[in-house]
């Protein structure tokens, strides 16, 4: 799924079978985008350079905020030519990693959840399609719903001390 930060709208989804990986689909993702888009947040399992090159042919300015892996390390052209990867690793060596996510806002990444968790507490869970054409249509004909559910109004919540 791919979410609006700003509205919380779905603005695309890709349902898969469990051969495909979900970093595989951020082409099919961004492809049903047609507005411009400033930042991709994903989680680790996204890391690594086919990612970051599929965002950057969509749209090279696009912020890349994906958390590298533990064991990622700079490549050689780090100090001279450094990519946003690169940039990444170098912030996470010198404020750590929560400092890297305050930095990043990373946290907004969180949003993605939100809407997958109210996807399946509105829809449900499980689809009742049999065949995966019919299943791609119900999870499309979902969001759409989610969508409609958004603009109408989303919940405000407000601390009372």
């Amino acid at each position: 799924m791919a979410v609006d930060p700003e509205t919380g709208e779905i603005l695309a989804s890709e349902l898969t079978t469990t051969e495909d990986g979900d970093a595989s689909q951020v082409g099919p993702l961004l492809d049903q985008i047609s507005s411009p888009i400033t930042s991709v947040t994903a989680d680790g399992a996204y890391d690594g350079e086919p990612v970051y090159r599929t965002i950057a042919e969509r749209d090279p300015a696009a912020a890349v905020i994906i958390p590298p892996r533990s064991t990622a390390v700079p490549r050689n052209t780090a100090e001279t030519a450094a990519t946003q990867r690169d940039r990444h690793l170098q912030m996470i060596q010198t404020r750590g990693r929560l400092g890297w996510q305050k930095a990043v806002n990373y946290g907004c990444r969180s949003l993605g959840e939100v809407a997958m968790m109210r996807y399946k507490t509105l829809i449900g869970r499980r689809l009742h399609a049999r065949t995966l054409p019919m299943q791609k249509a119900e999870t499309a004909a979902g969001c759409k719903v989610l969508n409609v559910m958004t603009r109408l109004g989303m919940l405000v919540s407000q601390r009372i001390t």
